[in-house]
């Protein structure tokens, strides 16, 4: 699992750190970030002290208009051993007696001139993605007229080369032999490749290539999103294959169920086109055009019509 510490903060967002520098390198173990109110007040029974703590204009404006007694038992309650560290927001300044518990518990305490809810909104961001779940894929990651299609399929059945025509015809590629998955939200699929094959294609009888280097920066690109499948198999004549569309295949990835289409590999076929033609469609499906469905609605309808034309031509006889 992803671990990430306090100085992290610091470096991404460039937070000012005010007090507390000794515990910079406390670990955050989650990437809800609390908002104090209720602790302000002085009710710390469900105090998530494992938290990233935000206090911003409401919280610090409340905790000024407390008794010094007060202040003192809030601040010694909010800076715990388990405490990663503390966000002001706003530039405003900070109360000396939450510097001074700050210092002595090892809490840091970090300063950011933004307002409280862009502060919120990024730090969660962050966080949720660097604890999103993660799972590795053998297979190739394509980004094909804006659909981000995963190939997979046999060793040796031919995925590098199908992302080589793809690359050459000017869609961009994202990974190559193993794609990293991590989960965001509860329905999206992030994948990428791994730093060490970054950019890189591997193709049997030439080796290892550059798709960057030959190709150009616009060949390759990040990350995408998975919105489909593409499993490539070798010809089996024993085996019946789709040839309406109307079976909706899936595959489960994690927590999320990702379309996934089988295409037969044979001499002859271009998959480079197949799978052009299959994002495309993708894309007309996520927009309500569903080719498939509307043949089958149009051949009902007929055989409909022709079941009306003999019955009235029957009765007609008698």
């Amino acid at each position: 699992m992803t671990k990430v510490r306090t100085q992290d903060l610091l470096d991404r967002f460039n937070l000012e750190i005010v007090a507390g520098e000794d515990g910079v390198h406390r670990e955050i173990t989650t990437s809800d970030i609390s908002r104090p109110g209720m602790e302000m007040a002085g009710y710390f029974k469900y105090y998530p002290a494992e938290r990233l703590q935000l206090l911003g204009k409401t919280e610090l404006s409340f905790f000024n208009e407390l008794s010094d007694s007060e202040k003192a038992d809030r601040v010694e309650k909010l800076c715990t051993d388990i405490t990663p560290g503390i966000v002001i927001t706003r530039g405003m300044e900070v109360p000396v007696m939450l510097i001074e518990a700050a210092n002595e518990a090892g809490v840091p305490i970090m300063r950011s001139p933004n307002k409280t809810t862009r502060v919120i909104s990024r730090l969660t961001n962050y966080l949720e993605t660097k604890f999103a779940p993660f799972t590795a894929i053998h297979g190739v990651l394509v980004d094909v007229y804006g659909v981000g299609v995963m190939i997979t399929g046999q060793s040796g059945v031919g995925k590098s080369e199908t992302a080589l025509e793809l690359v050459k015809r000017g869609h961009r590629l994202v990974a190559d032999d193993s794609v990293e998955i991590r989960q965001e939200d509860y329905d999206k699929l992030i994948g990428s490749s791994p730093p060490l094959i970054e950019h890189l294609l591997e193709i049997r009888g030439l080796g290892i290539i550059n798709v960057m280097t030959l190709f150009g920066a616009g060949a390759v690109r990040s990350y995408k999103k998975i919105s489909m499948i593409i499993n490539l198999e070798l010809w089996d004549q024993q085996k019946q294959y789709d040839r309406l569309g109307l079976e909706e295949e899936t595959m489960r990835i994690m927590d999320v169920e990702v379309p996934k289409a089988t295409v037969p590999v044979r001499p002859g076929r271009n998959l480079a086109v197949i799978i052009e033609v299959a994002a495309m469609n993708f894309r007309l499906k996520q927009m309500g055009i569903n080719a498939a469905e509307e043949f089958s609605d149009r051949l009902t309808n007929m055989i409909d019509q022709s079941g009306r034309g003999n019955h009235e031509k029957g009765g007609f006889t008698e």
